[in-house]
């Protein structure tokens, strides 16, 4: 087989895989790990209210890791554009005890 027909399989995925869209303003859920604390909820919906006015923190989740050293707050905001997002995880990780924002 001559190397005009090889074909490189990983520029044909990547072709293929687009990002998904967005259609702004809407409802967009998070999940924010951190290092687990009586404070960290709260430095949570701290942050997301300085992004999202109308963010309701009794609308919370929060899940124990098994070993109660991590703890998961699962949220919905109100998405205004990828701007708001960007500035929002980055203030999130900036709080230094967010490890990751899903």
């Amino acid at each position: 087989m001559s190397d005009d027909k090889l074909r490189d399989l990983r520029q044909a995925q990547a072709a293929n895989q687009t990002a998904p869209t967005i259609t702004f303003p809407c409802d967009y859920p998070i999940k924010v790990v951190g290092d687990a604390g009586e404070d960290f909820t709260a430095t949570v919906c701290q942050v997301v209210l300085r992004h999202d006015a109308s963010f309701d923190a009794e609308s919370i989740e929060v899940v124990e890791s098994r070993t109660a050293r991590y703890l998961s707050v699962r949220l919905t905001l109100r998405a205004t554009g990828e701007e708001q997002l960007k500035a929002l995880f980055a203030d999130l990780k900036a709080t230094g005890r967010v490890h990751m924002v899903v």
